[in-house]
């Protein structure tokens, strides 16, 4: 089941007097799951439930917020589109534009998440809370994990210390900035993490806390608001033992505009991929050099010549993050001269 549209549904009350209102966006994913019975974890349908039976199993969100609900699609995250980010982030801007709107909490399947976040993080114009949240066990489940973090973000997003964090991530009772979160298991409720920085804050019960902030330009700071259009064609590569240049040859070919390679260790690249590479910037496609380890950051000209082939660090984005900065550089028409410091501030 897919649905790019908004198709706003009929008002959902699940509070009254003078809450906070909360515009409430649901995609999908298996935070809305359905199983065959509660003993699947794996196998479900995600994206099965409306965001009316999602409220409806957290009746304590009367007492926390007034919502109002917009199913935004209903799709497996793994099936997220470009297009579909450009819609969500439109979507947001205008609803946090009503001065009556506190904030605003997104349902969405964990497989591609950190991409929405960030994506979000870098092209919503407010500085009210916008909070992502999903769930590793399907609706369904036993446990499921999905109606516990819902209420934990809209807590989050209704406090007034949330505000001008960027967009952040409310999962297992933690608080992540949209830019250092990962998705770490594929089966674990605490599946998310931080690696390098570490968390933003903790939420239990009634409680909002934040130990850091999020100190990269983001959200009203962020030089990609505003932008329309088709985003450029940015695409991901690896570097690994006995790799081939056959990938980023057919790439330049196909005529992208932007690769990102998750090299090994600190960034390192085969030769063969480094030459591919190399001749790849020569013809116009920004290279920019991440890491597949998961955590750590990619040094400036460590692990490779970037100043001689025309390579751009991603510090320590993971090399998806990197894709999505990249795509917005690159519409944005940012200079090549400019693209390390720009991914430095980032």
């Amino acid at each position: 089941m897919t649905s790019t549209s908004f198709n706003p549904i009929p008002h959902y009350t699940v509070s009254s007097g003078d809450l906070p209102r909360i515009a409430l966006l649901a995609t999908g994913g298996t935070i809305a799951g359905s199983a065959a019975d509660a003993t699947r974890t794996a196998g479900y349908q995600a994206g099965a439930l409306g965001v009316q039976d999602l409220l409806a199993a957290v009746p304590a969100l009367g007492s926390v917020a007034h919502i109002h609900a917009e199913q935004v699609a209903q799709i497996d995250s793994k099936d997220m589109s470009v297009a579909l980010w450009q819609k969500l982030a439109a979507r947001v801007n205008a609803l946090l534009s009503q001065p009556d709107v506190a904030g605003a909490v997104i349902t969405h399947g964990t497989d591609t998440l950190e991409e929405t976040a960030y994506y979000l993080h870098l092209t919503v114009n407010s500085r009210k809370p916008v909070v992502l949240t999903a769930a590793m066990r399907p609706a369904t489940a036993l446990s499921a994990d999905g109606p516990l973090n819902l209420l934990n973000a809209v807590r989050v997003a209704t406090d007034p210390i949330s505000a001008g964090r960027g967009v952040m991530v409310a999962v297992n009772n933690q608080i992540h900035c949209a830019r250092d979160v990962i998705k770490t298991s594929t089966y674990k409720v605490d599946a998310f993490h931080s690696p390098e920085i570490g968390l933003l804050g903790w939420v239990q019960d009634e409680r909002v806390a934040f130990q850091r902030a999020a100190l990269q330009y983001h959200t009203v700071e962020s030089e990609f608001v505003g932008l329309s259009g088709e985003l450029p064609a940015v695409e991901v590569v690896s570097s690994y033992a006995g790799v081939s240049r056959i990938a980023v040859d057919a790439l330049v070919e196909a005529g992208v505009q932007g690769i990102v390679v998750a090299g090994t260790g600190n960034g390192s690249l085969h030769s063969l991929l480094q030459q591919a590479l190399a001749e790849a910037v020569q013809r116009g496609v920004t290279v920019v050099r991440a890491a597949r380890v998961g955590s750590g950051h990619v040094m400036h000209n460590g692990a490779a010549p970037d100043d001689q082939y025309g390579f751009v660090s991603a510090g320590n984005l993971h090399p998806f993050k990197a894709r999505v900065l990249l795509m917005l550089a690159l519409q944005a028409g940012v200079a090549h001269e400019r693209m390390q410091s720009l991914f430095d501030e980032y």
